[in-house]
């Protein structure tokens, strides 16, 4: 794994160096879990997304049993590498038969951090996705991203996996797993609403994907809403569609669904999935997208506003009041 400032505990959840206070060497856990574990190498990335994506995807074909992973230090970043994304990891396979599976952390998600620190364009990726090319992600939960590089690791069938990875979910006291998650399972592509007990009751299903799922989970009104299910689809690309079938059709009373992302509507995957929705929702029930209005930037500059702007599209797909 290479990334911009990864071994020095920006990202949270790892902690990967640990700086030596007599000797100022580096440890890394993660290369002595085991006697007979494969290496573990990590490095600091510098800030030249073009020079270092190019290096790793390379790597990740010349090295095919390797996981090779790069981390952003924000997913807005990659935009400098766009043209090693579009002319080697989106179509590269399909070009010249060149397989890998390089594996790109992109931090995404509406946080209050600013334009500049939000968006990983997860549009450009899913408009890039066809002919099974690669696997675009967006996990909520530690043991569906545990299975999920899981997946990517053992997988025979070598594919550029892109994973949308939000900052505050690594410290959100809900969006944890019990061990036995990750030592047992697998991954999910959509995961359904765990608090419904009566299916027959819901006659509101929210449909979404990442951090967004909490904002609508800690709604100060969200328990008195027995009637509204909150599901996540998990993975974009490919679509699940067999999944997210059963899943609207274990729901006999629906009267509307809808699609919540904090994203503008011009941005996100809405223009990915809102047809592809249309297809597994029947036709009679309506389905209704919430999200930001478009706009030329990704997020708002001043944090009252974008707090003002989270609060209204999570009341709405809940259904607490009008768009």
């Amino acid at each position: 794994i290479s990334g911009q400032d990864s071994i020095r505990g920006t990202f949270s959840h790892r902690h990967a160096g640990m700086v030596m206070e007599e000797t100022t060497d580096f440890y890394f856990p993660l290369k002595y879990i085991h006697k007979d574990q494969a290496p573990f190498e990590i490095y600091n990335s510098p800030l030249n997304e073009y020079g270092v994506l190019g290096f790793e995807y390379g790597y990740a074909m010349a090295c095919p049993k390797n996981l090779t992973i790069w981390e952003a230090q924000f997913g807005d970043f990659v935009n400098v590498a766009q043209v090693i994304i579009d002319q080697f990891i989106a179509s590269g396979r399909v070009k010249w038969g060149q397989e890998a599976r390089l594996t790109l952390l992109l931090p995404h998600g509406h946080e209050g951090q600013g334009p500049e620190h939000t968006s990983a364009r997860l549009e450009r990726f899913l408009q890039l996705s066809a002919e099974d090319n690669m696997s675009v992600a967006y996990p909520t939960t530690p043991a569906q991203y545990f299975h999920l590089l899981r997946r990517q690791a053992c997988c025979p069938r070598a594919r550029p996996l892109i994973v949308m990875t939000p900052k505050s979910l690594l410290r959100h006291p809900q969006a944890t797993s019990p061990l036995s998650d990750l030592a047992e399972g697998t991954f999910h592509p959509v995961l359904d609403d765990p608090s419904v007990e009566d299916r027959e009751q819901i006659t509101r299903l929210v449909l979404c994907s990442g951090k967004i799922y909490y904002d609508l989970l800690t709604h100060p009104k969200r328990d008195e809403l027995a009637h509204v299910a909150v599901a996540r689809v998990e993975e974009l690309y490919p679509f699940p569609a067999g999944a997210l079938e059963d899943l609207v059709s274990s729901y006999p009373n629906l009267k509307g669904v809808a699609w919540a992302q904090e994203e503008p509507t011009n941005q996100g995957s809405l223009s990915y999935i809102g047809p592809r929705l249309r297809g597994v929702v029947p036709r009679k029930v309506p389905l209704k997208p919430v999200a930001r209005p478009d706009r030329a930037s990704p997020a708002e500059g001043k944090a009252q506003d974008h707090l003002d702007e989270q609060r209204r599209i999570v009341e709405v797909a809940l259904g607490l009041r009008e768009d």
